[in-house]
């Protein structure tokens, strides 16, 4: 079976569960904060998914990095995966249940890759149009890359929006060779 439907699976049930006691909130702080260690530390990701290290080893390490600063409700699934020898799936559980968490809440992520960091102006011009079109809170995570020369690319959802020059010059190429 496919590790993201695993991880979804897993997911909605951490997700029931947290519901059924009242602190979705607070397990999906949980989740953020596992991202943020993950993104911030690969080397721990890396030994979550190491097959050579054991399962008891991994759950020590989860316990003294997060068993004090996340709810019983988060811990809980920690172990479990431990127990499963399913750890190296958490990171993906912690997106799948992101997911749910901002369905639930009419939650819409959007990026917006430009040349240059937007402006306040422009950041509400882009919330104002995605928010009406899509009528979800949304936010707006912004990334700078200056190889798009100008313009920018929008990301909502599975949907895509780009309007740079590189666009446009690679589409000029390829009509003329």
């Amino acid at each position: 079976m496919a590790d993201s439907i695993v991880a979804y699976r897993y997911a909605k049930s951490l997700f029931d569960l947290a519901t059924e006691k009242k602190v979705v909130n607070e397990v999906n702080n949980d989740m953020i904060l596992f991202k943020t260690v993950c993104d911030e530390n690969r080397q721990f990701l890396v030994v979550l998914g190491n097959p050579i290290v054991r399962h008891h080893i991994k759950l020590g390490i989860l316990k003294k990095t997060f068993e004090k600063h996340v709810h019983p409700v988060t811990f809980s699934i920690f172990n479990l995966l431990t127990k499963k020898n399913r750890e190296n799936l958490i990171y993906s559980i912690a997106e799948e249940f992101d997911k749910l968490y901002n369905i639930q809440k009419g939650i819409q992520k959007v990026t917006v890759t430009s040349v240059t960091p937007l402006t306040d102006v422009q950041k509400a011009e882009f919330i104002k149009i995605v928010g009406g079109s899509s009528g979800k809170q949304i936010i707006l995570e912004e990334k700078v890359n200056e190889n798009l020369i100008g313009g920018y690319i929008l990301s909502v959802g599975d949907t895509q929006i780009d309007t740079s020059v590189r666009k446009r010059l690679n589409e000029l190429k390829l009509s003329l060779a």
